[in-house]
């Protein structure tokens, strides 16, 4: 493929003309340096809803990038996120294994899952696909329930440790928040340089037009599959940071409901956007809380405001936003 048969949107952006720094990776370390004094002043209970904004956005990550950028709809993402926590939880809390190892094997876990569960991507497509995922997504829950000698049931796993850092703890709010910070900053530097990879336009052929794919060389069956198992990854890593930061885990959070609230992020923030993660998991997890003071009404208005924001903009904030912007340079050519 050349880059004039690349239909990556703009905020995926690539090199530069002229070898200039990419305004993506610009936009990650700034955000990064943001995030990290942000939740100075904002007491225990407003840095846990950063960092599980953060958190979710990993999970969100990777179903972008299955959904958004390769075209495969999955209803699978809430299983590996839930696959990730538990893995964690029984690792640390239970066999005592230090955080970093425990956070490997859910990855790799997550991946060689994804692998599998990315099979009958071979085969079936568009909703036929999300109908395999989401009898995945149940399959996985009903375990994590019904299976109490391992996973608790519905009692859930209790007593999670944090990551330790040089010997110290992570125990306190601010500085957990700011370890998911340097977390979350490398592993969106790694989908920053995979939409740049060969593989990460290989990604986009698939999702544009299989055949066409195919035809230009593409692997199709090892792209789909590698793709899957990336986005589950992503989500089983997401899950090695929610069992720490919750510090107790129960299936409840990893049921169907949960993945189409995933999907809903995906959608919402901008599909196939580098940055509609963290837009859509913002517009899921600070919004109803900012709508808190609305008291009981706070989740009908949250329903409606997204409703809303569908229906004006169907590819998302960051697709209105490029397409907004879009207009304003070309008028700014024609007047100049």
């Amino acid at each position: 493929m050349t880059a004039e048969t690349d239909t990556a949107p703009a905020a995926l952006a690539v090199r530069r003309p002229g070898g200039r720094i990419d305004a993506a990776l610009v936009t990650i370390l700034a955000g990064a340096l943001i995030l990290w004094f942000a939740p100075v002043g904002m007491g225990r209970y407003g840095t846990y809803v950063l960092t599980l904004w953060l958190v979710m956005a990993i999970a969100v990550m990777g179903l972008n990038l299955t959904l958004g950028v390769a075209g495969l709809k999955s209803l699978a993402q809430a299983a590996f996120m839930g696959i990730g926590a538990y893995a964690t939880g029984l690792l640390t809390a239970k066999m005592g294994l230090s955080w970093y190892p425990a956070f490997a094997i859910s990855a790799v876990a997550t991946f060689a899952v994804g692998l599998v569960v990315g099979f009958p991507a071979l085969r079936v497509k568009a909703h036929y696909l999300a109908f395999v995922t989401l009898a995945f997504t149940s399959l996985v829950w009903l375990f994590l329930r019904n299976e109490q000698w391992l996973t608790g049931g519905t009692f859930g796993l209790p007593n999670i440790p944090r990551p330790t850092l040089l010997g110290t703890r992570l125990d306190d709010a601010l500085s957990f928040h700011r370890f998911v910070v340097v977390v979350t900053a490398a592993l969106t530097l790694m989908i920053w340089w995979l939409m740049r990879s060969p593989w990460g336009r290989a990604f986009l052929a698939l999702r544009e037009n299989p055949v066409r794919a195919a035809s230009l060389g593409v692997d199709v069956r090892a792209y789909t599959l590698l793709a899957f198992a990336i986005g589950s990854a992503y989500g089983g890593m997401a899950g090695a940071l929610y069992a720490p930061l919750v510090e107790f885990i129960d299936p409840s959070p990893f049921a169907i409901s949960a993945s189409f609230f995933l999907l809903l992020m995906v959608v919402a923030g901008g599909s196939g956007y580098l940055f509609g993660p963290f837009i859509g998991a913002l517009l899921g997890v600070v919004l109803p809380e900012w709508l808190r003071f609305t008291g009981g009404l706070y989740l009908i208005i949250f329903a409606a405001i997204v409703l809303l924001l569908l229906i004006v903009c169907p590819k998302g904030v960051l697709g209105l936003a490029e397409q907004a912007l879009g207009a304003v340079v070309r008028r700014f050519r024609r007047t100049s």
